[in-house]
C-alpha cells in the first residue's frame, strides 16, 4: 500500500469495499437483484412491495435507458461499515428474530431461525444500505446518483422501525464527511409521506446537516423529539393534492438551498405520497410525483450541487412504474445524463471531480 493510500485509509477509519472506482461506461444508478425480499410469501404480509426495486430496473431496461452492463452493482454493507453509525448493541439486537419482526412489521418473522432472517430479510436491507453509501461517492464523482433502493429514514444509530433496519442516509453522509475531502455540509430533502425521524435523531446536534422534511402530520411516526432537528418543516394535512403540494415543495426546496448551500443533497424520494397509498394519506398523482422529482433535481442542477436520490417508501404496485417514469423524465429534461457512451466528461459536475480524489478507501474496479 502506498503512503498516500495509507493516509486515505486512516482518514476513513476502516477499510471498505463500498468506495470503489466505477468505470465510465456505467451510469451512476446503483442496484442489485439482492435488494428484493422474497421468502415463502412472508414479504406479502407487509404492505410494502418488497420486489419494487427489481421492477423499476425492469422498466428502465424495457425503455432502453439502462442495461445490466451500465448499472453499478451494489455491495452489501459489512458490520464494520455499519459501525460507522450503528452501535454494537443495536447490531447485536438484530440477531433476535423478534426484534427484526418488530422493525419490519412482519410478525411471522418472529418464528424463523435468525440465520434465515439474516439471509432473507436483513441481507437485502444491508445491500441496499451499501448501495446508498456507494451512491454518495458516485454523486460526488458524477454530479448525481440514484440508489434504486434505500431511504430507510426511520432507523437511527440505535433503533430501527417502520421497515427500516439500517440508517443508510446517516451512513452515506458520515462516509462522505470522513472520506471525501471538501464535503463539510449536507442537506437532506425528505419528501416521503412520513417524517424521517431516524436521520433526524442521528443529526440532532450536528450543525453540518440541514434537514428539510415534508410529511403528513397525522401519520407514523409522530416523533416530537426528532422534529427538533428539522430546519425546514412542512406538515401536510390528509388528502393534500398536487397543486398545493408542488407549490410547497418548490417554495421550500428553493428556500432551503438559498438558506444553506451544501456540498451534497440527499433526496429521499418516497412514492407513498401517491393517491390511494394505504399508509401515506396524501393524494398526489403519478404526474405530480414525476414533477416533484424534477423540481428537486432542477434546483440542484441550477446551483451545481451533487444530488443522491433514494427511493424510500411506496406501498402500491404501480409505484415502480412511476419511479421509472420519473427517472426517464429527469433524463428527458436534461437533468441527468442518459447514456454510458456519454462518459464522465459530459457529466453534470466536472468541477467536483477533485473532491472524490481524496476518498479514503482502497479502490477496486468492478
Amino acid at each position: 500500500m502506498s503512503e498516500k493510500e495509507d493516509e486515505k485509509g486512516k482518514r476513513g477509519g476502516h477499510h471498505t469495499e463500498l468506495y470503489i472506482e466505477v468505470p465510465p461506461t456505467c451510469l451512476p444508478i446503483v442496484y442489485s437483484p439482492e435488494y428484493n425480499i422474497t421468502f415463502m410469501g412472508l414479504e406479502k404480509l407487509h404492505p410494502f412491495d418488497a420486489g419494487k426495486w427489481g421492477k423499476v430496473i425492469h422498466f428502465l431496461k424495457e425503455d432502453q435507458f439502462i442495461t445490466d452492463d451500465t448499472i453499478v452493482a451494489a455491495r452489501e454493507a459489512t458490520e464494520e461499515d455499519l459501525l460507522v453509525v450503528h452501535t454494537k448493541r443495536y447490531l447485536s439486537k438484530l440477531k433476535w428474530s423478534l426484534v427484526v419482526a418488530t422493525i419490519t412489521e412482519i410478525p411471522p418473522v418472529l418464528f424463523l431461525p435468525n440465520f434465515l432472517v439474516q439471509r432473507k430479510v436483513l441481507r437485502p436491507l444491508r445491500t441496499q444500505t451499501g448501495g446508498t453509501i456507494m451512491a454518495g461517492k458516485l454523486a460526488m464523482d458524477r454530479g448525481w446518483a440514484i440508489n434504486v433502493g434505500g431511504g430507510f429514514h426511520h432507523c437511527s444509530s440505535d433503533k430501527g422501525g417502520g421497515f427500516c433496519a439500517y440508517a443508510d442516509i446517516t451512513l452515506a453522509i458520515k462516509f462522505l464527511f470522513e472520506r471525501v475531502e471538501g464535503v463539510c455540509r449536507a442537506t437532506i430533502i425528505d419528501l416521503d409521506a412520513h417524517q424521517g425521524n431516524g436521520h433526524e435523531r442521528d443529526f440532532l446536534e450536528d450543525r453540518r446537516v440541514y434537514i428539510m422534511d415534508v410529511y403528513n402530520r397525522y401519520i407514523y411516526p409522530g416523533d416530537g423529539y426528532a422534529k427538533r432537528a428539522i430546519k425546514r418543516k412542512v406538515e401536510l394535512d390528509w388528502g393534500t393534492e398536487d397543486m398545493e403540494y408542488l407549490q410547497k415543495v418548490e417554495l421550500h426546496v428553493e428556500g432551503a438551498l438559498n438558506e444553506v448551500l451544501p456540498d451534497i443533497i440527499i433526496y429521499n424520494a418516497g412514492t407513498d405520497i401517491l393517491d390511494g397509498d394505504p399508509l401515506g394519506g396524501l393524494a398526489i398523482s403519478p404526474q405530480g410525483i414525476v414533477k416533484r422529482d424534477e423540481i428537486v433535481f432542477r434546483a440542484a442542477r441550477r446551483r451545481g450541487l451533487p444530488i443522491l436520490m433514494v427511493t424510500s417508501g411506496g406501498y402500491q404496485k404501480k409505484t415502480a412504474r412511476i419511479i421509472a417514469d420519473s427517472i426517464l423524465n429527469l433524463h428527458q429534461q436534461g437533468l441527468i445524463e442518459g447514456g454510458a457512451a456519454e462518459g464522465p466528461e459530459t457529466s453534470l459536475m466536472p468541477l467536483l471531480m477533485s473532491k472524490s480524489l481524496s476518498s479514503g478507501a482502497t479502490f477496486n474496479a468492478i
